[in-house]
Order: structure tokens, then sequence, then C-alpha cells
């Protein structure tokens, strides 16, 4: 029988805390180890905003964990199993030595005007950056040669698994997370006969990278999957392809396209 030490990340809704709480019982039963500080295992239980947060709380320790998601609403990104399926996810954590799936992350630099250090992030989905009250003007470098200068809202640069969410919306490509690449997608840019942009998403080879150089960020807000930051003067934000990898238990991984499939299309009729 294999035992490993498991850690649970949950939200809290009442019948997210319901299930965690049956889960928990039956890990134990099944001779599974409770350990939220250095486990092996980390089951996320609610929604893909629960599993972005169980990644962040153990981003310091990618090369030693795994991750599976449990949902507990609709069927989400990065769950592949349902709550009333707790108890086939525990035969197969008991029973079977389990080889995990890779996806790509974004590493995230930023360096600001005042001296301060830099700050690093890893994103699982995608960082953007905004103007809050005027028109956001950034120089964009590709692989430190300048690309164009950018004006308009803000801008987004996603992971492949991060493509699907807000990058979707502003009219990205959905690329599979097989594909080590980010994306660079703009937020309503001004193109006219004064100002002008490539206009289209850029997918980014994981050889390259993306420095944006802020013009004035004085109301520039930055945000790292579901995080907010501080408003703060900032020079440049750098983005390219993560060393580190994010590792999901693949007991039962649903393939890619069929998740896109059901997220936005659903059930089609043969």
């Amino acid at each position: 029988m294999v035992k490993l030490k498991i850690a649970v990340v949950h939200n809290k809704t009442e019948h997210t805390l319901q299930i965690t709480a049956e889960l928990l019982e039956k890990l134990v039963a099944a001779g599974h180890t409770i350990d939220q500080r250095n486990p092996e295992l980390v089951i996320s239980v609610g929604g893909d905003g629960t599993l972005l947060s169980a990644f962040h709380l153990y981003s310091h320790k990618l090369d030693q964990v795994r991750f599976i998601g449990v949902h507990t609403g609709h069927l989400g990104f990065y769950t592949d199993w349902r709550d009333y399926e707790l108890d086939d996810l525990i035969e197969l954590l008991s029973t079977r030595k389990d080889e995990s799936v890779s996806y790509p992350l974004l590493d995230v630099r930023i360096t600001y005007r005042n001296g301060k250090p830099t700050k690093h992030f890893l994103s699982l989905n995608e960082s953007i950056v905004k103007r809050t009250d005027s028109t956001m003007v950034a120089d964009i470098y590709i692989r430190d040669e300048l690309f164009e200068r950018f004006r308009g809202d803000g801008l987004s640069v996603s992971t492949p698994t991060g493509s699907t969410a807000y990058n979707k919306s502003i009219g990205g490509a959905v690329l599979h997370p097989r594909i080590n690449a980010i994306q660079l997608a703009e937020i309503a840019s001004l193109n006219n006969r004064v100002f002008r942009t490539l206009g289209s998403p850029m997918v980014i080879a994981s050889h390259e990278w993306i420095e944006l150089r802020m013009q004035d960020s004085a109301e520039c807000l930055v945000t790292v999957d579901q995080f907010q930051l501080q408003q703060e003067e900032i020079k440049s934000i750098f983005y390219r392809i993560a060393e580190e990898k994010i590792q999901f238990a693949s007991y039962r991984h649903t393939h890619f396209w069929r998740r896109v499939r059901d997220a936005f299309i659903g059930e089609i009729e043969e």
C-alpha cells in the first residue's frame, strides 16, 4: 500500500467544508498522513481559484510536491475529480504509484524606480499590467530589442494553461499546455494614424523573454494570478518561461481539449 504525506487546501463554502472533512477522514483511515508543512501531494478542494491559492502556498516546493484538484462546483480546468468521487481517488492514491504531468509557469520580475529590491513571482495563469486613471504607455522589448511602444488600457502575459482565462476574453489564442511558451495580449490598444501597435496576440518561445519598460507607472496596477500587487513606481517588468514547472498527479488527467470543450462549448450531438 502506498502511504503519502498530503496537504489539503480548500475554500470556505459550506459544501466544500463538508467535502473537506469527509476527505480528511478517508485519507487518515487509508493510512495517509496529513502534513500541511512538508507534503508530497497537495489536494485542492473547491475550484480553480482554490487550486491557484494552493499553488502559491507551495510554490517554493514545486520540486517536491504534486497537485490534485477536487471540484465542488462546476467543472474547472485544474480539477480532474468531482466531490462525489472521493472513494475512487483515495483507492488510487493508496494502491498506485503515480506519475505526473507538468505544465509551464510564468517567471515575473518587477524592478522599481525608487531603488527597492526587485520582486520575483511565479504565475500559473497570468500577469496583467494596467493603468487605472489614463492611457498606459510602455515600451515592449523582446529579447532586449525594442519591438513597439504600446499605448492602451494594459497588457496581459499568460501561460498556456492561463490562455483560457483572461487572455481568451481579450482575444488571445488558446494554447495547449505542452507548448512551452508564453503569450502577450493587448488590452484595448490605441491604433490610429499617430499611434500604432501590432494589435495581435504574440506567442513568445521559451528561449526568448519580454520586458515592459513603463513610461509612467504612478497609477500602474499589476496582478499575478488572483493577487493584486501594491501600487508603486514600477520601472520595468520582465517575463519569461520559468525554470520551475507545476506537477499535476496524473492518476486520471483530463485531456486538455476536452477541458476546453466542456468549459466553453458543452456537449455536442453527433
